[in-house]
């Protein structure tokens, strides 16, 4: 017998209906008001023969509107394909036939590049978010049930390398992402978790789900601004937030000698491996920093830091949680010792069941029920992760590894420079050798960054260029396109 869990929204309605779920800018809803908002879409979508499932893509930024619509498919057991509207629209077309999507939802204010996804795909029907209000309510038999090996949602990996791969996310692997998080975090009656990452992106999906999950309020930013993330940590009304590294300095940097409101428990860092320098710099603020480390993949954390350990071991994304293992592979597949570098692969509940349409890229990634996630990183003597790099990013020259945050680390260290990234640039005599990449409010000279960087890293390790951008590119995730510097090289 397949096993399944009550429908989320439902049971949560039913459990704490005067609950506050949802606050966006001055205007809240309880778990009741959702379920109303929520059903409401759905009889509406209901109208559009959208029924069970059906692949539906979702082209809206963060709103109540879009989680409306996101809770509306899951009462119709849609399969929801999660777009981030950052791409452009051959890329957004891309996915949507990958995922053979027959609907897209998109707010209005994307109705140009939906038109032209329309244009280019013809095998799919198009509805903004203000026609699908003006439809009538149509009655609909809604999921009471969740199956826990149902495909829930399917998000495309970010693409730093070759097309994106859309990942199947099941409802268990929601389920247990949420399960996993709770038992490491704790839960507290008063929690609240601002969202300042998109819907699109799993770290806020996974927000939302754990929202219904445990019956705690979201406070909803429509884009991370961070003076207005800075008042509301000071404000005493958010115990939990997730960043990445790039949020994360923004808001250090308008903060000052200012600090957060005692209520304010776990700031929960991901998106990359972390700068010590960062997590120093919030150690002597008093921000309690949990650094994390997760995927598309895996829905969201699948390694944490405990509340106990967030300062005795800065710069570890953690343990694995509780539902989840974790395992070093040599280059010859070998169970690597303690501080050796390896393949970090992951198994666990929360663990995709594959991608879409990928039958080499599952074979490759899945090995007796392992995810080999193609990063990089070591397990200390006690059981700690510490993430290196992501593999393809690594850089071999003469022989030697070299990871580039490592070198992206030591540069951020000084003081002028805001943002860096570091790739590796075919050379003839050493194969491949490392190009930085800075930004910064004042122009630097070269010399200045290469000479810091001599007291700190070996000198196979030093960058053959320091090249100053206006701005480093990232992906909806905010993580950084090392292949797109490539572009600033010979500028």
């Amino acid at each position: 017998m397949e096993e399944s869990i009550p429908n989320w929204l439902m049971q949560r309605a039913y459990l704490t209906p005067s609950r506050i779920g949802l606050v966006f800018r001055e205007q809240s809803w309880t778990f009741a008001h959702m379920k109303e908002c929520v059903f409401n879409f759905a009889g509406k979508l209901s109208s559009l023969s959208i029924a069970e499932g059906m692949r539906v893509g979702i082209l809206m930024k963060n709103s109540p509107e879009t989680i409306w619509a996101i809770h509306a498919l899951q009462q119709l057991g849609a399969e929801i394909v999660f777009l981030n509207h950052r791409l452009t629209s051959e890329e957004i077309t891309f996915q949507l036939e990958d995922s053979e999507a027959s609907i897209l939802i998109y707010h209005s204010d994307f109705n140009d590049i939906a038109h032209q996804i329309h244009g280019d795909y013809k095998g799919i029907s198009i509805y903004s978010q203000v026609e699908i209000e003006q439809c009538t309510v149509k009655k609909f038999a809604n999921v009471n049930e969740f199956q826990l090996k149902k495909t829930c949602s399917i998000m495309y990996t970010s693409g730093t390398t070759g097309k994106p791969k859309g990942v199947l996310q099941t409802y268990g692997n929601h389920w247990w992402s949420a399960t996993g998080s709770a038992l490491n975090l704790g839960l507290h009656s008063d929690d609240s978790w601002l969202c300042a990452v998109p819907l699109f992106h799993i770290s806020g999906l996974s927000i939302l789900m754990r929202s219904i999950i445990y019956g705690m309020p979201v406070y909803l930013m429509e884009q991370f601004d961070e003076q207005k993330a800075n008042a509301l940590l000071q404000s005493g009304k958010i115990t939990i937030m997730s960043v990445v590294s790039a949020m994360l300095n923004r808001m250090l940097n308008l903060l000052n000698d200012e600090k957060y409101h005692e209520n304010f428990r776990c700031m929960l860092l991901g998106g990359g491996a972390a700068r010590l320098h960062q997590l120093e710099q919030c150690r002597d603020k008093g921000i309690p920093v949990f650094q994390t480390y997760g995927m598309t993949e895996t829905s969201s954390q699948i390694v944490t830091l405990s509340p106990e350990d967030s300062l005795l071991k800065l710069g570890s994304a953690g343990k694995p949680l509780f539902p989840s293992q974790l395992k070093i592979l040599t280059e010859t597949d070998r169970n690597a010792v303690a501080g050796e570098a390896g393949e970090i692969i992951v198994k666990g509940p929360n663990v995709t069941q594959g991608y879409i349409n990928r039958i080499e890229a599952n074979d490759k990634a899945f090995v007796d029920g392992w995810f080999r996630t193609g990063d990089i990183g070591y397990v200390d003597k006690e059981g700690f992760l510490y993430v290196l790099d992501r593999r393809s990013d690594l850089i071999i020259s003469g022989g030697e590894n070299i990871y580039p945050a490592e070198i992206e680390e030591v540069i951020l260290e000084m003081d002028e420079i805001k943002e860096a990234g570091v790739i590796g640039v075919e050379d003839a005599i050493w194969g491949k050798v490392p190009y930085a990449f800075i930004v910064s409010d004042r122009r630097l000279e070269e010399v200045d960054v290469l000479n810091y960087c001599r007291t700190k890293l070996a000198a196979y390790k030093l960058p053959k260029r320091v090249i100053q951008i206006e701005a480093i590119p990232r992906n909806g995730a905010n993580k950084v396109m090392r292949r797109h510097l490539l572009q600033f090289i010979h500028e």
